[in-house]
Parts: C-alpha cells; structure tokens; sequence
C-alpha cells in the first residue's frame, strides 16, 4: 500500500487532479490488494519483447512514420490505408491506451493458443467488454477509429542486427459496412502475420492482467508497467542499473518538448505502475536518474510453467 501513497503524493505535488486521483487510487488499492508474492492471477497475458521496451505513440502524430528506439531496440510504425469496398481510406498512426490494450489481448490469444488466428468475439462491445473498456458511444467510436489504424500500420521491428517486417494484423474484416446506422459488421476473427507470430512466440513477455486492468487509464503508465516487467528480472548486479533522466527521455518521452515536463510525467507513471507491480524494486531517490535493483518478475515462473499451453 505504500507505493500506493506515495503515487498519491506524488500526484498531488504534480497537480493531478483529486477527482482523477481517486479514481485511480481506487483501481490500484483494488490490485495491490490483489498482487503480492502468494496472490498470483488466474490467467496470464502477454506482449511482444519488443514492445515492451519501445511502444507506440502516446498521442496523435501529424506524420505518416514514428520511430521509437532504445539502445539496439527499435519500433518503425507507419501508417496504412483500408480498403472500404470502394475506395482507400488512409488511416491515421495507433496511438494511446486503447490500441496498447487490444494488442496485447491480441497477443495473449496468440501465445496461449499457439494460433496467429485470435477470436475477438461477435460484436464491438463484446471485445471492448473483454478488454476493460467502456462500452458507451464516444468510447466506442474512439476504439473504432484506433482498431482501424492498428490494422492498417505496418510494423518494423529493428532486435540487435535482425530487421523483422511485423505488421501485426494480416487479415481485418472490420467496418465495411453499416445497417441504418446501427449495426455495424465485426469480423469475430484477427489473423497475425507469420513474422509477427513466429517471433511473438520467442519473445514474449508475461504480464499480469490485474495490473493491466488498473493502468488502463494511461499509455505511459501501461509502457513504464510493461518495460519494468521485461527488464527487471534482468538485472542482476547486486547494486543494479542506473538510468539517467536523458536515457529515460530518449526511450520515453520523445512526444515531450521540454525535459521537465517529461520528467513529471515519467515520476507520476512511474508511481503508478510501481503500485500494480508491488515486487519492482526501483530507487527513485538515484541523483540524475533512477536505478533499476534486481526484482523477480510480476509472474512467477512456476506458473508460467503451470499455465503454458500444453502443461509442458
């Protein structure tokens, strides 16, 4: 409960609103007192390595491309179009909570199914139901227009000397057509492409979908949460890994013009998803940075080793 304290302190020395910061609290208080050493989740989820080191943008891009990278790491995505019956539509790039959330659902199936093809289920609400999301009429219409930039975007994957074409999304039936308005045609079934699929199955990372349902109000915290638990288990020098604030900015926080606006949007992240990951051990005190310390995973191996497909 202390992480969750000292979020809340940080969020009030930072201007979070109190409105947003109960309403967090409450998520986070909810899954911390979920989460600890003996409380492990029924079911797992996962992502892509790779992303969980370099995600997607933040916010709306103006271009076409966006690049994040980090260290011998890097994500190339760039924007698609759909084909609507008649014409071309351009799609705009994925960015924020929502697309984050839906490829990792989409990648969970993947890896628990050993299938690139995911059921996401018969209609819009009963995906957004699956995923966390509200299911109202602005929400919606958001999730709409970000499953179609997910689907269309290409995907680069630059891993050490390896160059990996990895559009996520081969094949996506998805709002070719509306009835009067109302309903609208889903396509119950997402393909991935053989590239993605095959290394996703390498290089995927567990998660706890307790703490992925209580960041879901934040891109950043929901990056911070994911890139803690790819890296921390890691770490292995007793006295761990420094982190400057310009490293951390070159990895996180290129949507951010000035680096003290970065850096307290990075401590608030930061704080929260430390509180739906108890075990992260992270020094914020470090001067000029931070520093990772030794920490087991959020998901312990034995149940890894439990829940892998085929019990094997």
């Amino acid at each position: 409960m202390s992480h969750v304290q000292d979020m809340d302190a940080a969020l009030e020395r930072d201007g979070y609103p109190k409105r947003t910061r109960s309403r967090i609290e409450r998520r986070l208080i909810e899954t911390a007192g979920d989460m600890g050493e003996t409380h492990q989740p029924d079911s797992i989820d996962y992502l892509h390595a790779v992303l969980c080191q370099v995600g997607l943008p933040r916010s709306r891009s103006r271009g076409a491309s966006f690049e994040r990278t980090s260290g011998q790491t890097s994500l190339l995505v760039e924007a698609g179009s759909l084909w609507n019956g008649r014409r071309w539509e351009q799609q705009q790039l994925p960015y924020g909570a929502k697309p984050r959330l839906a490829l990792i659902y989409i990648c969970s199936e993947a890896v628990r199914t050993r299938s690139p093809a995911v059921e996401i289920g018969d209609s819009v609400r009963e995906f957004l139901l699956r995923l966390g999301l509200d299911t109202g009429g602005h929400e919606y219409g958001r999730f709409h227009q970000q499953m179609k930039a997910l689907a269309a975007c290409r995907m680069t994957i630059g891993f050490g000397l390896s160059t990996i074409d990895a559009k996520p999304i081969k094949e996506f039936h998805a709002w070719v057509a509306v009835d009067d308005g109302q309903r609208v045609l889903w396509p119950g079934r997402i393909e991935l492409t053989t590239d993605f699929f095959q290394s996703l199955c390498k290089h995927a990372v567990p998660l706890d979908p307790r703490a992925l349902g209580s960041l879901k109000h934040s891109a950043l915290a929901l990056d911070v949460y994911v890139w803690l638990a790819h890296r921390l288990c890691r770490v292995t020098k007793p006295a761990g890994v420094k982190l400057s604030w310009a490293n951390l900015r070159e990895q996180f926080g290129q949507e951010y013009r000035a680096a003290k606006d970065f850096k307290k949007a990075f401590r608030i992240a930061l704080h929260t998803a430390r509180a739906a990951y108890p075990a992260a051990g992270v020094n914020e005190g470090e001067i000029g940075g931070i520093r990772l310390l030794p920490s087991p995973p959020p998901i312990h191996r034995k149940v890894i080793a439990v829940q892998k497909p085929g019990g094997d």
